[in-house]
């Protein structure tokens, strides 16, 4: 019984920081009533996807980052343009921001943790 306790307890240390996710992982809603889920795609990558209306499916893009704090492109799906982008966490609010002239111009939008 020592023996199985030990090998759990193991397992669960070991597998602590696979299940740490990023602040931005999960799904996120916009004002719009549009749903959109970040993933790990990869390393320190994080693709977003609409889950809901006319764009379901459709990527919103993709950001890099650790700790709240991502760079990345930002797809505006109705204009079928993608522009540089930034996003931070804090608490149950995302800020996703599209920008242009390398960042000097941007638009946020805050969307809530579902």
């Amino acid at each position: 019984m020592k023996r199985i306790l030990l090998t759990v307890a193991a397992m669960t240390v070991s597998l602590s920081p696979a299940l740490a996710a990023e602040p931005i992982v999960g799904t996120w809603k916009r004002s719009t009533g549009t749903i959109i889920e970040y993933k790990n795609c990869g390393g320190d990558d994080y693709c977003g996807t609409v889950l809901n209306s006319e764009y379901k499916g459709k990527s919103i893009g993709k950001m890099t980052g650790t700790d709240g704090s991502y760079k990345g492109t930002v797809n505006k799906l109705d204009e079928g343009k993608t522009y540089s982008g930034k996003a931070s966490v804090s608490g149950n609010t995302l800020s996703l921001a599209g920008c242009v002239a390398g960042g000097l111009i941007c638009k946020t939008e805050k969307l809530t943790r579902q």
